[in-house]
């Protein structure tokens, strides 16, 4: 059963980034372009999916355990180091270079835009 919701949750999450726009280059490019034409709809998005992701947090962490799980599994590392500061300026220039990070490619992908393999 936990590989049939991961399934869902996956296929919810790729088809809200195809609808959202989040899997269109072109669109995040131009958000990510604030010195030229901007285009600020790709904050919404993320406005919202903070405001989901707030309440939505909150609400999870009351129950006791998961649905489908024994355990709630949460980072433990609360520090922000080099190693986690590296890796987010190598995320964020990538996908400032190619307009794409990983999840818009995989909804890319299963969306048939065959540029992307």
């Amino acid at each position: 059963m936990k590989w049939v919701m991961a399934w869902l949750a996956g296929l919810l999450f790729g088809a809200g980034l195809a609808w959202s726009g989040m899997a269109d280059p072109q669109r995040v490019l131009g958000f990510l372009d604030v010195a030229g034409m901007w285009d600020p709809s790709l904050l919404l998005v993320m406005l919202g999916a903070m405001g989901t992701y707030a309440v939505g947090y909150r609400f999870v962490v009351r129950c006791p355990r998961p649905l489908l799980d024994g355990a709630f599994h949460l980072p433990a590392e609360r520090r922000v180091d080099a190693r986690l500061l590296l890796g987010a300026a190598v995320f964020g220039t990538g996908w400032g270079l190619a307009g794409y990070c990983p999840g818009p490619v995989l909804a890319g992908i299963g969306l048939g835009n065959a540029d992307l393999v």
